[in-house]
């Protein structure tokens, strides 16, 4: 249920094809970058996207995604203050993953091979070792997908096939709140009036009560915001509305 996830793979002949799976929302990320976080041990991950247009000195980078905790708003803004402006200058010139020790020089190893296909970030020491997997993705969007612990023993080929899931993740990330932005501009401010009166409870005489319109008018309204979200009755249509943010 929900919008579709584009992977692409090869056949025996070796022609791209084509594979779609399911999502409808952000929480539905959350299961694969747990998986993504035990496989190197590492015990949270954010996702940090690029804003801002111009010069570097413009733009910033956003929390999108993250599983610090309580305190995830004061450990995103240390982590951002303290390499924010190096991981920025990087991605436009590279696409190494980055990589920092924490207060222990000896807190983050890696496999030989991969340590010449990475970068160090320098400065200011946080008190946990972190990798983070830059994603360029042109005019849909950049940014990293990164993960923190007190010790890190990162093996290349894992590290690499990270790197792959992460660039994916990122792009069902960004078509994900381009649906929804298209969604929105989509929805009048009377659908959205009426299925959030739907998701209260209320039946289609209360609604039309509560707005001043016609019994008929509602269910039109109601009606066309289903088809728009791509749902096949009322009540999924509320569902999605609620996970895609437009109601509460």
């Amino acid at each position: 249920m929900g919008a579709s996830q584009e992977n692409t793979g090869e056949t025996a002949a070796g022609v791209t094809t084509l594979r779609v799976s399911r999502f409808s929302s952000r929480s539905d990320l959350f299961p694969r970058l747990v998986v993504m976080q035990k496989s190197i041990n590492a015990r949270h991950f954010a996702v940090l996207r690029v804003g801002g247009s111009g010069a570097v000195n413009k733009r910033k980078l956003a929390c999108e995604l993250e599983n610090f905790g309580p305190n995830n708003l004061a450990v995103t803004k240390m982590l951002i203050e303290a390499y924010g402006e190096q991981m920025l200058q990087h991605i436009e010139q590279s696409l190494l993953p980055l990589m920092w020790n924490g207060r222990d020089d000896a807190s983050t190893a890696e496999a030989p091979e991969f340590a010449p296909l990475s970068v160090r970030l320098k400065g200011r020491i946080l008190p946990f070792s972190g990798i983070a997997f830059p994603v360029r993705l042109g005019a849909i969007g950049n940014g990293f997908v990164l993960f923190t612990a007190p010790y890190l023993d990162l093996a290349g080929d894992v590290v690499l096939d990270l790197h792959g899931k992460s660039c994916q993740l990122m792009t069902d990330l960004l078509s994900l709140d381009d649906r929804r932005q298209n969604t929105s501009e989509a929805l009048s401010e009377r659908e959205i009036a009426c299925l959030q009166l739907a998701g209260d409870g209320r039946i289609s005489e209360e609604i039309a009560e509560n707005l001043g319109l016609s019994v008929h008018t509602v269910n039109a309204y109601l009606g066309s915001a289903t088809d728009k979200l791509d749902a096949v009755n009322r009540i999924q249509a509320i569902a999605k509305a609620i996970r895609l943010g437009f109601i509460s």
